[in-house]
């Protein structure tokens, strides 16, 4: 093309507005620089932060992201798996409910690249990015114990679609009994987060049975560790004195609420950021024919008022 021609041509397109057809290209070249994105809550601040490291990644390798928000349905993440395919995605990052593995591993062995985030599967079918959950639940167990705090009770949701929230629900059986000798499974109260009244009711069911005993309670994630601070207020309980509280996750409100709320801090940002690069590295070859990798990232118990006798 001469020069004159290639002017000519920038000329009528600078004239006409003229912006390139990347679907047409994408269909030419069968790429579309696009990736799937599969979040449980959209409205859990962690899972916020988890798609701006998985968006920030991408924009730097120059892919677009789009997300599909399930509410842990089963259904409607499968129904959104089969849109964002329609869309001709490139890869997909799935934080999933754990009801849809036989389908995702359909589309992983027809060539579809998938990396699991947060939520890791008992074998390691996918790449999968996710925080140190049994170490870090752990580790936190033993802290209470050794500051003082005699009889510990881990409030939770129900586990069954949430690999992150069974894996600390057995971390701290593991802690009680490697700590107290003692069989904990009483000690573990499933809640409603959508109903008040019933985290109300296991916080004074729980008090109720050990009242003299310094105690404790540790949430499984920080929707939970909020609607119990609400509920410890309700209830004109003093932090540590009357009940010491701690869990997952350290939130900006957690040096707000006097006097600070002991909390343990995720790598959420990293967690997105690791996810996109272990995808990216798929999609582009690196990776392709390589075994899945699963990646733990150190999460960190920050210390606050709320447990400190």
């Amino acid at each position: 093309m001469s020069e004159e021609t290639r002017k000519r041509i920038e000329e009528v397109v600078e004239t006409l507005g003229y912006r390139p057809n990347n679907l047409a290209r994408g269909l030419k070249s069968n790429k579309s620089g696009l990736i799937g994105a599969i979040i449980s809550d959209i409205t859990n601040p962690f899972f916020a932060i988890v798609l701006k490291g998985i968006g920030d990644y991408c924009q730097e390798k120059g892919y677009q992201i789009i997300i599909a928000n399930t509410d842990n349905e089963p259904e409607l993440e499968k129904k959104y798996i089969q849109s964002l395919i329609d869309n001709r995605i490139e890869g997909l990052i799935v934080n999933s409910t754990g009801q849809n593995i036989d389908y995702l591993l359909s589309l992983q062995e027809q060539g579809l690249p998938i990396v699991l985030t947060d939520r890791a599967l008992p074998e390691l079918k996918f790449d999968t990015v996710t925080s140190n959950n049994f170490a870090m639940t752990t580790q936190t167990v033993q802290y209470l114990f050794d500051v003082g705090f005699q009889r510990v009770a881990f409030f939770t949701e129900e586990t069954n679609w949430s690999s992150s929230r069974h894996i600390r629900q057995n971390a701290f059986l593991h802690a009680y009994q490697l700590s107290q000798n003692i069989e904990a499974h009483d000690l573990v109260y499933v809640i409603d987060n959508s109903n008040p009244k019933s985290i109300e009711d296991a916080l004074q069911r729980f008090r109720m049975a050990g009242e003299t005993k310094k105690q404790a309670v540790m949430a499984v994630n920080g929707v939970t560790l909020l609607n119990l601070l609400q509920e410890i207020r309700k209830l004109n309980l003093a932090m540590p004195d009357d009940l010491g509280v701690c869990g997952y996750d350290d939130m900006g409100w957690a040096t707000l609420i006097p006097p600070g709320i002991t909390a343990i801090s995720q790598p959420s940002y990293m967690i997105g950021v690791e996810s996109a690069k272990m995808l990216i590295n798929r999609i582009i070859g690196k990776r392709r024919k390589a075994k899945p990798k699963l990646l733990e990232l150190p999460s960190e118990l920050i210390v606050r008022g709320s447990t400190s006798l």
